[in-house]
């Protein structure tokens, strides 16, 4: 029988728990003994209460922007700046209060301005307090506030808030827990303060330094009482941080849906430019039509684009954005009216789905009860997001983009990561919002089929660079070389050389195609899609079959052309085909595009 292994790890926190509780249950216990008086400590231990809540209340007030501010920064600044501030921990509490004698002593300039007040005084033990306890708050709020997902700031931007309401509104509440946390700590450390304390206010006796008096002057039994006192004061208000409080629900909405405007979609004009270290980004578009793709592999610059247009980044000189009559580049992002989805949909913690949607600062609420109906999500206006799906959730991020009715909706890559059948949905009922909306909307994907399905125009980007621009149609039926086929998802790409005008050689066999004005014997790269590959008993080209995949709908084959290329083809015909059996195919020369490799067509 095999022995169970157990953890250690009950073992080793119980070592430290046993070791923390000791002198408590020491304590307990010698209080039965009975408790000594000790004049004084009811006002001692008012005075530490009063004292470390208003200390806490400015560590909060101040610490917390503070936290935000460094846990935004960057570069050695604010480096050396999280250290300076969290120097105060590394200190004996001795040497802080005799380094804040420096600044508000009698003596100083301080001291002398406010008359002395600064030390010896309720004041000063705030001082002495802020400045041991501050740290505990602004570390804390600082890995807080780095934990919190960009793009929920971002997506605030995007939907009318300034900085300050989206410090407010967003950063804030999604960082709450771990300023709760650092804000009990620094209360907790205030209360219990005596070294800096006893050197910058004496008096009025705060609770510790009274309990040292007691000490000091007749010996340990005296100390029992403002022991006990602080022991239930500081219990007292952990017991009641840890109490949970009962989720707000947000407020359904009780104005009757009612559906937008459905206004003309505005064209979209831009030329950016941007450089980021070694990338650089330069694209222009026009675009013809209401919806938009851009489509590249990842590191494009397709993301960056979104970006740009949205004010969420600041292009470089030369650059615009219009929509319409309208110039938006030289708006922020909060007032240029564009809806934002990214890729993840950067919902904001403990906040209802009702919420979420009516979080932008021009959010209508009959407007966001519409899109909520019509995105399917109508009875789930109290849910939180953690009680939603992944398809949920994406469509929650998407009404809330189209609650304040924006110009251009921007979509980067919103279906990444679901599921199959919920991507399909979702791109469908995005497809469909799109008709019959009238919804102006600019995709980013890598999904070829994607792009298809979402958009009238495409423009196909890599390194930062256009490689092939135009309607939707134009593009698939004649890329405009072999990357940008490959980008497209064209299997059946391959190289050669032309024999004469409208046929090329590839691997021996020859091939009928629209060569254009390519000369004779010029290297040559060709590529036909799979769907335009048909099986017929009188088929032109010879070839043998590799592989049969039954897709359910289609059939995936695999044929190698008589002493030529590997091609992939895709048929709905349904007959049994034996492996290696001869076939034959059809490729109509109009499908078949080819580019020079003498680099006047490989660079269009």
């Amino acid at each position: 029988m095999i022995a169970r292994v157990r953890s250690p790890l009950p073992w080793l926190g119980g070592l430290l728990g046993l070791y923390l509780l000791a002198p408590v249950v020491a304590f307990v216990v010698r209080l039965g003994g009975g408790v000594s008086s000790a004049p004084g400590v009811g006002s001692a231990l008012l005075t530490s209460l009063e004292t470390a809540s208003i200390s806490a209340l400015l560590i909060a007030l101040l610490g917390t922007p503070l936290a935000y501010l460094l846990a935004r920064g960057r570069g050695l600044g604010s480096r050396l700046l999280t250290a300076l501030v969290a120097l105060p921990l590394a200190l004996p509490p001795l040497m802080s209060g005799l380094l804040l004698l420096y600044v508000v002593g009698p003596y100083t300039t301080a001291g002398r301005l406010f008359g002395g007040a600064l030390t010896e005084t309720r004041t000063g033990i705030v001082l002495a307090q802020t400045f041991v306890a501050a740290p505990f708050l602004v570390i804390a709020a600082r890995s807080a506030f780095m934990s919190v997902d960009p793009a929920l700031e971002d997506v605030a931007a995007t939907l009318g808030h300034g900085p300050f309401a989206r410090f407010w509104r967003v950063a804030v509440p999604a960082a709450l827990p771990g300023i709760g946390a650092g804000l009990l700590l620094a209360w907790l450390r205030a209360f219990g303060e005596f070294g800096a304390t006893v050197i910058l206010a004496y008096h009025p006796y705060s609770l510790p330094v009274f309990t040292f008096v007691q000490f000091d002057s007749t010996g340990l039994p005296a100390t029992m009482l403002p022991i006990a006192l602080a022991l239930v004061a500081a219990l007292a208000i952990l017991l009641a941080a840890g109490t949970r409080t009962p989720r707000r629900r947000g407020r359904l909405p009780r104005a009757q849906p009612q559906a937008p405007s459905g206004d003309r979609p505005q064209a979209l004009v831009f030329t950016l430019q941007k450089r980021l270290g070694d990338f650089s980004l330069s694209l222009s578009h026009a675009a013809g039509g209401p919806s938009l793709a851009l489509l590249g592999p990842s590191g494009a610059g397709k993301t960056l684009t979104l970006r740009l247009l949205a004010g969420l980044m600041q292009p470089s000189a030369g650059a615009s954005v219009t929509v319409g009559l309208r110039e938006l580049h030289r708006l922020p992002a909060e007032r240029r009216g564009i809806g934002y989805v990214p890729q993840q949909p950067a919902l904001q913690p403990r906040r209802t789905l009702w919420r979420q949607v009516m979080l932008g600062a021009r959010a209508k609420p009959a407007l966001a009860a519409w899109w909520i109906e019509r995105l399917g999500l109508a009875g789930l206006e109290d849910r939180y997001p953690e009680e939603l799906s992944g398809g949920q959730q994406r469509r929650v991020a998407l009404a809330r983009a189209l609650a304040i009715e924006p110009r251009i909706l921007l979509l980067d890559e919103p279906f990444s990561g679901l599921d199959a059948p919920v991507c399909d949905r979702l791109r469908r009922e995005l497809r469909a919002l799109q008709r019959e909306c009238g919804l102006c909307t600019v995709i980013v994907t890598h999904d070829p089929e994607e792009a298809a399905l979402l958009a009238d125009e495409m423009v196909v980007l890599e390194q930062g660079r256009v490689l092939q621009a135009g309607a939707r149609a134009a593009v698939f039926s004649a890329p405009a070389s072999p990357r940008v086929a490959a980008l497209l998802g064209i299997a059946n790409t391959h190289h050669g050389h032309m024999v004469a005008a409208g046929r090329i050689a590839c691997a021996g066999v020859e091939i009928d195609a629209h060569t254009g004005d390519i000369e004779a014997d010029s290297e040559i790269a060709w590529s036909v899609r799979p769907e335009q590959i048909v099986l017929r008993d009188d088929g032109r080209y010879e070839a043998r079959l590799l592989d049969d995949v039954d897709l359910g709908t289609t059939r995936e084959l695999t044929v190698s052309l008589q002493g030529g290329p590997t091609l992939l083809v895709r048929t709905s015909r349904r007959e049994d085909l034996q492996l290696g059996e001869s076939v034959r195919v059809e490729m109509a020369p109009e499908h078949v595009s080819v580019w020079a490799l003498d680099g006047s067509a490989a660079d269009v």
